[in-house]
């Protein structure tokens, strides 16, 4: 059985932030054209048991797509993903079928809910998400479905999997026993974005796609939220993030890559069971062995309104600096920068979660948080974006390869999860009406 990393089912909306990271820079996006005659934006390219798929939904993702990747594509490149744009937008017309047959809703408020989440994780202000959208000509809509459908799949699976979901305390143990017999063993941190093949007639397109995907990878553009807009599994919710596996829990084909890729490498398209896998190796250890610094910290960020220009500052960025003079000498505790966070930077959270002391660049920050005394404030830390002042709360060396037991339990329900969401989606194509009118705008 294939390894899966997913999401808890009660953190859906916290990972629905990683559709538009990328979008938070005010810098040039792709170059997608807007239709040109509302003829040609709502002729229908699909019909999935009677609801239409029409040119306008496939433009607008395909923005959508371009934002989240923070790239220039060209019009030809889009041409060739759309596609399969189209095959994700009928599943995801699936997905809404199943929770609107088991009347299941998804409130409005949830949506919002998310929507601020992500700004609020991004430093947006409230309603700036739509402004950078409409900047695009991405319609709100367009994201506002996407979330209702992760939302609303969600349910549809916690309904499915009822009993299911409880992991007993003797599967955690024989787990955690079969782990400690390969101590010493390879083991890999993968991520991977998957395309499916239904049709054997679509597997040059697939392949076609999946090579586009790979190109802008290799482009820059951050695997999570590629992953994020196109892999068609549950992990797609997590960035498509395997986590740490071993060989036997990959497609063999996917095994033998990794094995051979260095790490930080994104592969060509990969044929597995099913469909193509884009694979990237984020790291390469030993079972059991991973000792490393765990740092935890708190932080109060302050932007710029403008990009720093050292020999010419503003009067906003000087401000900023004497603000943030005024933390450093005056903050004495996390809890302390906690609050001061709060009311000087509420766009931004104090807590940047737990930093692997090791894999911090560059190495001057890395030696700063090796040696800064606990609950001492940085002096300010400027960049051309803006000025953070940092304090150090703890520093805690551990065994990063140690599994705990809600880690397994979680790892255990992730299987679980993927594998009632792909029999049931397999179920949903194999009944439902699809027709394809199109896979190009004319």
């Amino acid at each position: 059985m294939r390894h899966r990393r997913l999401v808890p089912l009660h953190c859906l909306p916290a990972v629905l932030a990683l559709g538009l990271l990328a979008a938070l820079p005010d810098r040039a996006v792709a170059a997608v054209p807007v239709p040109q005659a509302t003829a040609d934006a709502t002729r229908i390219v699909a019909v999935v048991n009677s609801d239409v798929i029409t040119n306008a939904d496939v433009d607008n993702r395909a923005r959508l797509f371009a934002l989240s990747t923070g790239l220039r594509m060209a019009p030809e490149i889009l041409d060739r993903l759309k596609p399969q744009i189209i095959r994700q937008l009928i599943d995801e017309r699936l997905r809404m079928q199943e929770v609107q047959r088991r009347k299941l809703v998804v409130p409005d408020k949830q949506i919002a809910e998310a929507i601020r989440e992500i700004e609020s994780r991004n430093g947006m202000a409230p309603g700036t998400l739509h402004q950078k959208l409409a900047a695009q000509g991405v319609s709100q809509l367009t994201l506002i479905d996407q979330i209702r459908t992760q939302l609303g799949w969600t349910d549809v699976l916690r309904e499915k999997l009822g009993d299911q979901a409880q992991i007993t305390d003797a599967q955690i143990a024989e787990q955690q026993r079969l782990a400690a017999m390969q101590v010493g063993q390879p083991e890999f941190r993968v991520g991977e974005i998957f395309i499916p093949v239904e049709d054997p007639a679509a597997t040059a397109d697939a392949q076609r796609f999946a090579e586009s995907v790979i190109s802008n990878l290799r482009g820059g553009a951050p695997f999570p939220l590629v992953a994020a807009q196109f892999s068609q599994t549950q992990t797609a919710l997590a960035g498509g993030e395997l986590g740490w596996v071993q060989l036997n829990q990959l497609d063999p084909e996917v095994a033998q890559l990794v094995q051979q890729m260095p790490v930080g490498a994104v592969s060509n398209p990969v044929k597995v069971p099913g469909g193509f896998s884009i694979v990237a190796l984020q790291g390469r250890r030993e079972i059991g062995h991973d000792i490393g610094t765990i740092v935890s910290m708190r932080q109060v960020v302050l932007p710029f309104t403008t990009p720093l220009d050292p020999q010419t500052p503003t009067e906003q960025q000087r401000q900023t600096l004497e603000k943030a003079r005024g933390v450093s000498s005056s903050v004495h505790s996390c809890e302390q920068m906690e609050q001061v966070a709060k009311t000087v930077s509420p766009g931004h959270a104090p807590d940047p979660g737990d930093v692997r002391l090791e894999a911090v660049n560059p190495p001057a920050f890395r030696q700063m948080l090796a040696t800064l005394p606990f609950n001492r404030a940085t002096q300010p830390l400027v960049s051309t974006g803006g000025i953070t002042v940092v304090i150090v709360c703890s520093r805690e060396q551990k065994n990063l390869a140690a599994q705990t037991a809600q880690e397994v339990r979680q790892r255990l329900l992730n299987e679980r999860i993927e594998l009632v969401s792909r029999q049931l989606l397999r179920d949903l194509r194999r009944k439902a009406d699809i027709e394809i009118r199109a896979a190009n705008r004319a």
